[in-house]
């Protein structure tokens, strides 16, 4: 136990662990086998997310749609913003395998740092936090997905907010909106914080600049084209898909016709709730659970949220749990969010269960429905107390 304790208030020991996780996952998916996918016209290799981010930038330059097919390059759709093609060059013109790494690196590290910026909580604390999200971090990098560098950029965004830093907090939620825009839901933030006339002008700005800068390689034009695309593509896409969120566990276990948009609405609604409680605004814990709702709710009510997806539902519930005062009821919450959300796509539970249960039943994003139902039941009911300081570990 002694070991442990000084591992979690290590912070290079973690960092080890998380740079080790960038690495493994880049070597593990530069020597992986090709893979096939359903109506594919050749294999595809086994980064294929990479590919749609690196290509993007390619397309982008070369005045192409970027929210179409390009089958021969990679498989799915690229359904980020003309801004996240843009950025990608800094990686685009690599070799495959130092860009996939530079990548995984930037995920990792963003959400590494992210947890160790957080104020007002201990270091041990902070280790807890990242070793409770670690399976979930794995798993998002080998999948070489953005998930973890959103999950960092939110919590940045609550650091800088907390020290009245408000053109980094903008820049940071900006930035996530314009890699996925169910970012948005973080500008909720705002309203728990003075100046927010300062807060509107400087997202605005941020807005200005990340909308407009990628006509220096399109003009404008092709720029008004892309967004439109863009638009479309997304609008379409909403009716694939009830993913591993609110929508798809009411179809699977209620067996009922379920609309997405009153859903959407629904929870929306929910989660505005706290916010009347304007009183409470001054309370970090309380606070802080409002930045734990985002996190979850992002994932929860995003009708194409998959199974990498949840490192930004998982820093939620890290946030939850640890920032505030425990109890027996939250630690269960706990227990039960690591077994059924970030192991059970792992090989500790048999093939035919995952196969045959958790993943037609949804069974990973149930903890996390239950927890985001506790975190609004706390931010309305309980008096929140802020997690007691523990002494920290000096390295």
């Amino acid at each position: 136990m002694h070991a442990f304790n000084r591992l979690l208030g290590n912070r290079r020991y973690l960092l080890f662990i998380v740079l080790f996780i960038a690495a493994f996952s880049t070597i593990q998916s530069i020597l992986s086998h090709t893979k096939t996918f359903p109506g594919g016209i050749q294999p595809y290799t086994a980064y294929n997310n990479y590919l749609i981010f690196k290509q993007s930038f390619f397309h982008l330059i070369e005045g192409k749609d970027l929210y179409i097919l390009h089958p021969t390059e990679h498989w799915d759709l690229f359904k980020y913003s003309p801004t996240f093609a843009l950025a990608f060059g800094v990686m685009a013109f690599t070799p495959d395998a130092i860009g996939l790494f530079l990548w995984n690196l930037v995920n990792v590290l963003v959400l590494f740092y992210s947890i160790y910026y957080l104020p007002k909580i201990d270091l041990r604390t902070k280790g807890l936090m990242l070793t409770f999200m670690i399976v979930e971090l794995l798993t998002a990098t080998q999948n070489e997905q953005s998930n973890a560098l959103i999950a960092g950029m939110l919590l940045f965004a609550f650091s800088f907010l907390e020290k009245d830093k408000y053109w980094l907090a903008a820049l940071c939620i900006v930035c996530t909106i314009y890699i996925k825009l169910f970012g948005i839901v973080a500008l909720a933030l705002f309203l728990l914080y003075p100046n927010k006339l300062k807060l509107a002008y400087t997202t605005a700005t941020w807005f200005l600049v990340f909308t407009i800068i990628p006509v220096i390689v399109t003009g404008p034009d092709q720029l008004i084209f892309l967004y439109k695309s863009w638009g479309r593509m997304l609008t379409e896409d909403r009716s694939i898909s009830d993913g591993l969120s609110v929508i798809g566990w009411l179809k699977t276990w209620f067996g009922r016709p379920v609309d997405k948009t009153w859903v959407n609405i629904a929870g929306m609604a929910i989660f505005c709730l706290p916010l009347l409680k304007i009183k409470s605004y001054g309370n970090f814990a309380f606070r802080a659970l409002m930045l734990a709702s985002v996190l979850v709710w992002v994932v929860i009510f995003n009708h194409r949220a998959e199974s990498p997806t949840f490192i930004i539902c998982i820093a939620g519930v890290a946030v939850w749990y640890y920032m505030q005062a425990p109890n027996k009821l939250n630690y269960v919450l706990l227990v039960l969010a690591f077994v059924f959300t970030t192991l059970s796509p792992t090989d500790i539970f048999p093939k035919f269960i995952r196969n045959e249960f958790f993943w037609p039943y949804v069974i990973k994003a149930v903890p996390c429905i239950l927890i985001w139902g506790k975190i609004v039941y706390d931010l309305l009911v309980t008096d929140l107390l802020p997690r007691p300081t523990a002494v920290e570990i000096i390295e």
